[in-house]
C-alpha cells in the first residue's frame, strides 16, 4: 500500500529543501510547481488559454510567458489570479494524480505530492497524510527578500497571498520546523517517516 504525503509550506518556508530530501529515502516526489511550468509550454493547452486571456504582452522575445512580468498582475489583482488558477489548475491536477497513480503501481511504499497550494486548492483528498515545512513568519520574510531580492512591502503582499505558515501548520498529520539547520529538518522528516513506517 503506497502511503500517499502531501508536502506543503508557504512561500520561503524551505519546502524544496525538504522536497529534496525524499530521495534520500527513494521516495518519489511529484513537483506541482514543475508540472504548472510544464503545462504553459508553448504548445500545451494551457499556454494558448493563458495568452487569449492575458494578452502577447506577457510574453518573451522565444514566445515562451514571462512568469515575472505574469506575476506582477495577478498577485496584485485577485480576479485575474483566479482567471490564471482556473486555466492552470485543472491541467496541473490531471498531470500529478496520472504520475501518482504510475508511482502507486510500481508499489513505492510512498509518493510525496509537492503542492504549495494543498489547502487554499483543496486538494487534500489527493493524499492520505499531510506534511507542512514550517518557518516563523519574521524568517520567511527575511528569505523572500534575500532569495527575490524584494522589497518588504512586496514579499508582504506575496506572503498573504496564501494562507498563514500557522493555520497550515494546525492542519497537517506532522510538521517540520525548518527554522535550524538542515541536518535538523532532515532528522525530523526521518522520524516522521518512520512514525507513519514508510522507512
Amino acid at each position: 500500500m503506497t502511503v500517499v504525503i502531501g508536502l506543503t509550506g508557504s512561500i520561503a518556508s524551505g519546502k524544496s529543501t525538504v522536497s529534496q530530501m525524499f530521495s534520500r529515502f527513494n521516495i518519489p516526489v511529484v513537483d506541482a510547481d514543475r508540472l504548472s511550468r510544464k503545462v504553459v509550454e508553448p504548445g500545451e493547452p494551457a499556454y494558448n488559454k493563458i495568452v487569449e486571456a492575458f494578452g502577447y504582452q506577457i510574453l518573451q522575445d522565444d514566445r515562451t510567458i514571462d512568469r515575472k512580468r505574469l506575476g506582477k498582475i495577478i498577485f496584485s489583482d485577485e480576479e485575474k489570479r483566479q482567471q490564471l488558477n482556473s486555466i492552470v489548475h485543472p491541467q496541473v491536477r490531471q498531470e500529478m494524480l496520472e504520475e501518482r497513480e504510475a508511482y502507486k503501481a510500481e508499489d513505492y511504499p510512498a509518493v510525496v505530492l509537492d503542492i504549495p497550494l494543498l489547502f487554499e486548492s483543496r486538494l487534500t483528498s489527493f493524499v492520505d497524510r499531510v506534511m507542512v515545512v514550517y518557518v516563523d513568519e519574521e524568517t520567511q520574510l527575511k528569505r523572500l527578500m534575500e532569495r527575490d531580492q524584494s522589497k518588504r512591502e512586496e514579499a508582504e503582499e506575496r506572503i498573504q497571498a496564501q494562507l498563514t505558515i500557522t493555520e497550515k501548520a494546525k492542519m497537517a498529520d506532522a510538521v517540520i520546523d525548518n527554522n535550524g539547520s538542515e541536518e535538523e529538518s532532515f532528522q525530523q522528516l526521518k522520524d516522521i517517516l518512520h512514525q507513519w513506517n514508510i522507512v
